[in-house]
C-alpha cells in the first residue's frame, strides 16, 4: 500500500472478539494503522508502549492507533492487559490484511513492521516502515496528522477535500 491509495474497507476481530470495520473506525478520524510481528516480543512491546504513550499526541493530531499482528483473539487481549495499551488490536491469523497491505512475509516467518495513516477518506496519508527503530512509527504518524492539520488550516479546506487533494497531489508526482 502506497501514500495516496484508496483502501478498502475491511473488517477483523479486535482483541475483545468485537468486529471492528475500518470505514467505522474512520469515523473517529484518521486510522494509524500499524502492522507489527508477534505480541509480547521485545520490540514489538516497545512499540506498542509507545504508541500508548504517545496517545494524547496522537489523538491531539487528530488520529487514533490500531494495531495489527497474526496474534489469535486471545494472545491480543493478553497483551492489551498486560501492557493497558486502550487502543483497538486487530488479529489477522491468515495474515489476510498483512497481504492487502504488502507487508506479508513469506511462508510462516512473522508480518514485517509497518505503518499506515489512513485519513478519514480511505486514502493512505503515509506509510511508514522500520523494522528497528520502534519509536519512528508513532512518532512519524503524529508528523503526518499534524501536517495534515496544518494544510487544512492554511487553506480552509474541509477535511476530506484536503485529504482528497493530496492524495491527488501525490498521485501525480
Amino acid at each position: 500500500m502506497k501514500v495516496g491509495q484508496l483502501v478498502d474497507d475491511f473488517e477483523a476481530p479486535d482483541q475483545h472478539g468485537a468486529v471492528r470495520r475500518l470505514s467505522e473506525l474512520l469515523t473517529e478520524g484518521p486510522v494509524v494503522l500499524y502492522f507489527y510481528p508477534k505480541a509480547f516480543t521485545p520490540g514489538c512491546t516497545r512499540e506498542a508502549c509507545h504508541f500508548r504513550d504517545v496517545n494524547a499526541e496522537l489523538r491531539a493530531a487528530g488520529g487514533h492507533a490500531v494495531g495489527v499482528s497474526a496474534d489469535a483473539v486471545e494472545r491480543q487481549a493478553a497483551f492489551d492487559e498486560k501492557h493497558a495499551l486502550g487502543f483497538p488490536l486487530l488479529s489477522d491469523p491468515d495474515r489476510r490484511l498483512a497481504r492487502v497491505f504488502g507487508v506479508k512475509r513469506p511462508g510462516p516467518i512473522f508480518n514485517k513492521r509497518a505503518t499506515f495513516v489512513i485519513d478519514t477518506d480511505r486514502r493512505v496519508l503515509a506509510a511508514i516502515s522500520s523494522e528497528l527503530n520502534m519509536n519512528v512509527h508513532a512518532d512519524r504518524a503524529i508528523e503526518a496528522l499534524r501536517a495534515r492539520g496544518a494544510e487544512r488550516e492554511l487553506t480552509g479546506t474541509p477535511q476530506r477535500a484536503a485529504a482528497a487533494s493530496e492524495s491527488e497531489k501525490v498521485a501525480a508526482e
